[in-house]
């Protein structure tokens, strides 16, 4: 199926919501950090000896609103408003966020085992989460033309291949290359295996319910003789996408008996939808 998008100029009542609570935060944390000075890089930047040897686990998740410069903010918003808006309006504000937090923690997994006695910020920034987006986009919109540095066009599949070859090459050919210099690679990473892997048992988990006998009597065929009319179901609520998915979550995670009757239930009515669209 091909996918098109658009953006429309930057307006703040029309932009996904988690994208634009990404750029308030941000942009806050920026701002409380010039007050605070280099010791908020200290208690919320991605510190590996901290992390690993005092469990302070909390810098893995707040090391991505850190900002060291104007420059750096900047660029990085705009990076999560171009490639995020498009991903949030195809995924949802649920799993966006749930992506978003799982690039970053790959990004910070990288650059943990590349410095793990630091006792300084390796990194900061959202550069894991917005290298993830930027491999989340190009597998949605593969074709869709980008203008690399405002200049050149590329299709986006080409502009991700781009970007991973020069965060490879920079860490290569850097003699003693920094633990940073690992964090967007590993968020790329992190994007697709979580694609590839994860988003691809869905799909297969969701054909199977497509599938899957739900009691329904085939077209045509009358109810047996002297069984009683079936009562009407109760009145239930229609099967959201955003429900189908989390169930479909739960069960990758811990297998369908822990599914509760409610969940069954939407799941039945879901396979009972897609039957009934396979109807002439």
């Amino acid at each position: 199926m091909t996918r098109s998008f658009s953006h429309a100029p930057i307006d703040f009542r029309t932009m996904p919501p988690v994208v634009r609570w990404l750029l308030i935060a941000n942009t806050a944390v920026f701002v409380l950090r010039a007050f605070v000075g280099k010791e908020f890089d200290l208690l919320f930047g991605l510190v590996p000896h901290q992390v690993l040897s005092e469990r302070w686990v909390w810098q893995p998740f707040t090391y991505v609103f850190l900002h060291t410069g104007v420059f750096q903010l900047v660029f990085n918003l705009f990076c999560i408003w171009m490639f995020g808006m498009p991903v949030e309006a195809q995924w949802g504000g649920l799993e966006f966020v749930k992506f978003y937090v799982i690039c970053g923690l790959g990004a910070a997994a990288a650059a943990l085992a590349m410095g793990p006695g630091s006792s300084s910020p390796v990194t900061v920034g959202a550069a894991g989460p917005i290298f993830g987006l930027l491999v989340a986009f190009a597998m949605l919109y593969p074709d869709a033309v980008v203008y690399l540095y405002f200049l050149f066009p590329v299709t986006a599949r080409q502009m991700a291949v781009i970007f991973g070859l020069i965060e490879l090459f920079a860490a290569a050919s850097d003699g003693t290359p920094g633990p940073g210099r690992f964090a967007g690679l590993g968020g790329m990473a992190a994007a697709y295996v979580y694609i590839r892997w994860w988003w691809m048992m869905k799909i297969k988990a969701k054909a199977w319910f497509k599938g899957m006998g739900v009691g329904v009597r085939p077209a045509g065929v009358p109810p047996r003789r002297g069984a009683r009319p079936a009562a009407p179901p109760p009145a239930a609520k229609a099967a959201s996408m955003e429900d189908v998915d989390r169930i479909l979550d739960k069960i990758l995670a811990s297998g369908i008996d822990s599914l509760s009757e409610e969940e069954k239930s939407i799941m039945k009515r879901y396979a009972e939808k897609q039957k009934e669209k396979r109807v002439p």
